[in-house]
């Protein structure tokens, strides 16, 4: 592993490094309009949401690494306050690549990428129409965080209106990532999306108290079958199980047929075990373990 004193690399470098390695990120199409009255949309990955109450999103604007100037975004919040910043799906992903192209301070983005304007209801920025999210936000503060190229200017903006495209809710009414298809930024010229084959679930209850891995008894915790997520689903159990609990397991048919195979070994159930993990069937995962511990077998 190699170790980078962070002022021995050039910025550009230094740059490809951090936008390589913290990814995928959100991006963030901002609208914002010149005093002149001129929409401008300009891409930004170095985005997030960060806070409920206010809503708060905030993206930066950096200097640009070769002449460490400002670009037109940072010039048009700093006069007008406001701006409107939309979510990103697979489907404009390549306009919006577009979009961040360096055109001049006269020229409207909206046009070049083929976007559509949607009038506003509280701040005077476009919407973009093909976006399923859009937030109107009134710009709160802009920080900057150096002069040089390559420095950032967090825009911290308070959401004063959403609007959300009514397709991508599911039957229950919630937001459905496969629907919504956000598109993230990562190095260089790679980008990935919220498809089917890339969203997973992890459910882990905040109001329970899940074992640790540090109460795993130490077989489990240290067996060449279990990965370090197989033991994540089972320290996040709220308690060891009993050991009536581990002679219900022997009533299942997969052990039964490991007993009538005669194939019982401590591997053999860690098998078992994380195949039943797999099938985010927790408790009965470690019921099984606990098998051999307990000399139930």
């Amino acid at each position: 592993m190699s170790s980078i004193d962070p002022k021995s690399i050039a910025t550009r470098n230094l740059h490809q490094i951090l936008v390589s390695t913290v990814a995928p990120r959100p991006i963030a199409l901002v609208s914002t309009m010149s005093d002149e009255g001129i929409p401008n949309l300009a891409p930004y990955s170095f985005f997030n949401v960060f806070s409920s109450n206010p809503p708060t999103l905030i993206f930066s604007s950096n200097l640009r690494i070769k002449d460490d100037t400002s670009k037109d975004t940072l010039h048009n919040v700093q006069s007008s306050r406001e701006v409107v910043i939309n979510a990103v799906t697979r489907k404009i992903a390549r306009q919006v690549a577009l979009a961040s192209v360096e055109y001049a301070a006269d020229v409207n983005e909206f046009e070049k990428a083929g976007l559509t304007p949607l009038a506003s209801e509280v701040v005077k920025p476009f919407r973009v129409a093909e976006s399923p999210a859009q937030f109107e936000c009134k710009v709160k503060k802009i920080m900057p965080l150096g002069d040089a190229g390559g420095a950032g200017n967090l825009v911290i903006c308070e959401v004063v209106r959403l609007h959300l495209h009514d397709d991508i809710y599911d039957e229950k009414g919630k937001i459905d990532p496969l629907r919504l298809d956000l598109v993230g930024r990562m190095g260089r010229t790679y980008y990935c999306h919220a498809g089917e084959e890339n969203i997973f679930s992890i459910y882990q209850p905040f109001d329970q108290l899940g074992i640790g891995f540090d109460q795993l008894p130490a077989s489990i915790r240290e067996s060449r079958v279990f990965s370090g997520h197989d033991l994540a689903s089972l320290a996040a159990q709220t308690g060891i199980p009993s050991r009536e609990e581990a002679m219900e397991a022997l009533n299942m048919p997969e052990v039964s047929s490991l007993i009538k195979e005669k194939k019982i070994s401590e591997e053999a159930l860690h098998t078992l075990a994380k195949k039943l993990l797999k099938e985010k069937r927790e408790r009965e995962a470690f019921a099984v373990a606990m098998l051999y511990i307990y000399e139930l077998i």
